[in-house]
């Protein structure tokens, strides 16, 4: 390739130092790994210890400098945070520079931005470990998968909660003990609203539905809610009736008739959902991540691994330099980019009203234990059309009952309207708890 392809990276945390470790040991890894050559290094305390060791004559407190250094040809941002990621990817575009990111955040919030900057320029911007860490899927998306009309994208796409979870249904651990063993062991951060709140996962949910559907959504408009309210009781109900408990990402397509010419209607979310134990989601536990495509004619396809950590992440950075790297030893990363590596949008899609997703509903109750109660709330329900699969009653003693509902696929709308009418009762207390059910 003659020249070395010179790497400038933006952040020297765990991800970080897993990717200077992967470019400065390249032996035994695809030939092209060794045309990469690590240039300039922005950290924030040129004081601090490293993990990984570095000349002190790569590494600078200015990450502006990365950027404009001539022999920085990529720029990798593993930084983090909103600023000043994005202006300096945008400052790396305007230079006409590559740009490699694990920086769900910015994608999920500036991407067309950024994707319009960067086709302007004539340059790539690759995002591949900003979602699922080390499972190959912004690359499938965008090519592999590029003949399928991609009907749904669901996932289990954050780690953290994923761990909760587990140790939750498989120990009967309660939800704070197993959110203090998980900052313990460095899988949740002091501060875990990101995780246990579903942000981190509204976020990669909002970058995947851009691929798979072909045009950008709003993601502060996705519905989101997380796991920090959950009851150990829910997920016990849910063991007993044959179900696990995820946190799940799901974007769909509500009109597969829709022209591209038009807004493509998708319903997308992010909530703690009862999977069946049969379903392909149901059984990836601990840290690990799975996201399942479905799409015409491929069916469904399903990609598991690692979703977060210093080498399934870094993993995944390279791998997008790679790509960079192969096109320049070809000679074109001055032609025409490459759609399908590029990923541009190419048509509009549209959020619809969330009382408009269709969806199976748990719904636990607080009711007294009187004669006919059970009767009268399926009455409720059948009074508005809804179907029920099962309607079960738990706990009964002198001071009241839990009766657990599971319903068939309703809209939201009809369920509000039910939960509306039911907690009017005066036998029924309140609603202990709501999640989805597939």
């Amino acid at each position: 390739m003659g020249t070395k392809l010179g790497i400038g990276l933006l952040g020297l945390g765990t991800v970080g130092a897993g990717v200077a470790g992967i470019l400065q040991a390249p032996e035994g890894r695809h030939p092209l790994v060794a045309e990469l050559e690590l240039v300039r290094v922005a950290v924030r305390d040129l004081q601090r210890p490293r993990p990984i060791e570095l000349r002190p004559s790569l590494l600078t407190n200015n990450p502006q400098a990365v950027v404009d250094d001539p022999s920085v040809h990529v720029v990798v941002e593993v930084m983090g945070g909103i600023e000043p990621a994005r202006t300096l990817i945008m400052r790396a575009i305007a230079a006409g520079k590559a740009v490699v990111t694990a920086n769900k955040a910015v994608i999920a919030r500036h991407g067309e931005e950024i994707a319009s900057a960067a086709a302007a320029a004539g340059v790539y911007v690759l995002i591949e470990a900003a979602v699922g860490g080390g499972i190959p899927i912004i690359e499938p998306l965008k090519q592999s998968l590029g003949g399928n009309r991609i009907e749904r994208v669901s996932g289990i796409i954050n780690g953290t909660t994923n761990y909760i979870l587990s140790r939750m249904a498989q120990e009967g651990v309660a939800y704070d003990d197993v959110l203090k063993t998980a900052q313990d062991l460095g899988y949740a951060e002091a501060d875990p609203a990101a995780d246990v709140e579903g942000f981190d996962a509204a976020d990669k949910i909002a970058i995947l539905t851009g691929l798979a559907f072909g045009g950008p959504v709003d993601r502060d408009s996705i519905p989101t809610q997380g796991i920090n309210n959950l009851q150990s009781r829910d997920v016990d109900y849910a063991t007993q009736l044959g179900y696990r408990v995820k946190l799940l990402a799901i974007a769909e397509r509500l009109n597969s008739d829709a022209q591209t010419s038009q807004s493509l209607p998708l319903a997308v979310r992010v909530q703690p959902t009862m999977i069946p134990l049969d379903h392909p989601l149901a059984g990836v536990n601990g840290v690990n991540n799975a996201i399942l495509v479905e799409g015409d004619p491929i069916g469904r396809v399903m990609f598991y691994g690692p979703g977060a950590g210093s080498g399934p992440t870094a993993s995944a950075v390279v791998a997008d330099i790679l790509n960079i790297a192969g096109i320049r030893q070809l000679g074109e990363i001055n032609g025409s980019l490459d759609p399908l590596l590029a990923a541009s949008s190419w048509r509009s899609c549209h959020l619809v009203d969330p009382s408009a997703i269709r969806q199976r509903n748990y719904v636990r109750f607080n009711a007294e234990d009187t004669p006919g109660v059970i009767g009268r709330i399926g009455s409720c329900f059948g009074d508005r059309g809804i179907s029920i699969q099962s309607i079960v009653q738990f706990d009964a003693s002198e001071t009241g009952a839990e009766i657990v509902v599971i319903t068939h696929e309703i809209s939201q709308g009809q369920m509000q309207d039910a939960l509306t009418a039911i907690t009017s009762m005066a036998e029924v207390k309140g609603v202990a708890a709501h999640l989805s059910c597939l």
